[in-house]
């Protein structure tokens, strides 16, 4: 499957919603190709390199299809676009385009089935519950509900202001019950530096 890619500096997550001001006309190209098409792209966090100009010298190898829920011209002039994470990838290689648009080769990953969240998960949800009332998580509308373990794993892992790499190895884990560990143990360390 090919997919054009948005490398960008955060990760996104299946599930989770983005806002993004599109004005580079690659990215412009791309998104009227996808929507006219049906289909989505790819966001890929970006290692090296900047999100504007020239095209990200190094991404990360697994990313998060991105499905456009929404758009409108923005004050500002610009393109503005919602979208939906959709199934997580892995690429398998990449070529730059004359336009300095990345395409990929990528492997869809595996997902194992959603599983119901239980009263060990209670802290977890409460603080997703938390930050969801924030305004600007609000405005987001992500659904205020978890559907089961792997949602409360991937919208932890989005708002949370955990470092890209480790946000990386969350998107890479997919044993959802794995994945609520890992959050749980960088929340005691980031509570930890904040003591």
């Amino acid at each position: 499957m090919t997919l054009p890619l948005f490398p960008l500096n955060t990760v996104l997550f299946p599930g989770c919603m983005l806002d993004l001001q599109v004005f580079e006309a690659r990215y412009l190209d791309m998104v009227s190709r996808c929507m006219k098409q049906g289909q989505g792209f790819g966001v890929v966090c970006i290692i090296d390199g900047a999100e504007v100009g020239e095209a990200a010298g190094q991404f990360s190898a697994v990313g998060c299809e991105a499905l456009i829920r929404d758009f409108q011209q923005r004050p500002n002039g610009l393109l503005g676009i919602r979208v939906e994470g959709g199934r997580r990838f892995r690429v398998q290689r990449a070529q730059l385009l004359s336009d300095q648009l990345t395409v990929a080769e990528v492997e869809w990953l595996d997902e194992p089935p959603e599983q119901p969240l239980t009263t060990e998960h209670a802290d977890l949800a409460a603080l997703l519950e938390a930050l969801n009332a924030h305004p600007l998580v609000a405005s987001l509308g992500m659904s205020n509900e978890p559907a089961g373990q792997d949602a409360l794993a991937n919208q932890l892992a989005y708002l949370l202001p955990l470092d890209v790499e480790q946000k990386l190895t969350l998107l890479e884990t997919a044993d959802a019950p794995l994945r609520l560990e890992l959050l749980q143990q960088l929340l005691e360390q980031l509570q930890g530096e904040r003591q």
